[in-house]
């Protein structure tokens, strides 16, 4: 599987699998949840993308009892995850209201708690999962800075910011933001023209991906002959619709990194579909063209 390159000392994998429903799953024991790397590891993908606010602050936990019972997993993957959403569940029951913070201490704390829950001694990388108004973004950066001196953190990113959210993050810091996860999707395509992948390509930092198949929407509520062209290019490239969605995303030139969630082993086993699924500029806009409801002007 092909990688991208985010530091000298850091690549992901092309696809990346998503663990926001990890808690969902009846199963969630170490060694199912290590069939599920394994399954991952098996097509190339190395990748786990992972939040501390995931199943209300269970899943990196769920995560850590697999790598606790299989500890050489750990060095055959890479481990993403985001801090700064508060809500009042879990290990943050107390507060009043759902909030961001992305103070020195809040992030200091989060770490430590994803270190911990993960059992691990290393974060690959860390995201800033939204944007937060009142950010202090010196006070900020300059702590993203330190856990990146400090070695528990490989790299730092962001997730859902804007392109001047990134910006001004990115002006009080040292290290080299190297990501935006953001939602994309042919259900949730306005990135491509809003100026979001714009910005992201410019400064040649790696987009990825969240919710690729629109969280089941292309599914049940695609646009009008949507999925009969997604099915019928799936069933040329011997694979399903889904591969085709996501291999849509692959073809784009700024080098989208989609992050794939499911429970199902199955379905896993299924992810690196998208490799083999044929696109070219005709299709890309066949499929672009289903998503507006229009022809492009």
């Amino acid at each position: 599987m092909n990688r991208s390159s985010l530091t000298p000392d850091l690549s992901l994998s092309r696809l990346v699998y998503g663990m926001w429903r990890l808690g969902d799953d009846p199963d969630t024991s170490p060694a199912h949840v290590q069939a599920k790397i394994e399954s991952c590891l098996a097509q190339g993908i190395t990748t786990m993308d992972q939040a501390d606010i995931y199943c209300g602050y269970t899943a990196e936990a769920i995560l850590g009892a697999a790598l606790k019972a299989a500890p050489a997993l750990r060095d055959q993957i890479e481990i993403v995850t985001k801090c700064d959403i508060v809500a009042p569940v879990g290990r943050h029951a107390g507060v009043r209201v759902k909030h961001y913070d992305t103070s020195a201490a809040h992030i200091m704390a989060s770490v430590e708690a994803s270190l911990r829950d993960m059992a691990t001694d290393r974060i690959d990388l860390l995201l800033i999962h939204r944007p937060d108004p009142l950010i202090d973004p010196g006070d900020t950066g300059a702590t993203l800075d330190a856990l990146i001196a400090s070695g528990k953190v490989q790299a730092v990113g962001v997730s859902n910011f804007r392109p001047w959210d990134l910006d001004l993050l990115q002006s009080r810091m040292t290290a080299r933001l190297v990501t935006n996860q953001i939602e994309l999707s042919l259900m949730a395509h306005e990135a491509f023209v809003n100026g979001d992948i714009a910005h992201l390509h410019q400064h040649r930092i790696a987009p990825m991906a969240w919710s690729p198949l629109a969280g089941g929407q292309l599914a049940t509520a695609a646009p009008q002959g949507m999925r009969e062209k997604l099915d019928a290019l799936g069933t040329e490239a011997g694979t399903d619709w889904g591969a085709v969605a996501v291999a849509w995303l692959l073809h784009h030139p700024s080098g989208i990194l989609p992050v794939m969630g499911t429970n199902s082993l199955e379905r896993i086993a299924r992810i690196s579909d998208a490799l083999r699924v044929p696109m070219d500029r005709q299709t890309w806009y066949e499929l672009y063209t289903l998503a507006l409801g229009r022809e492009v002007a």
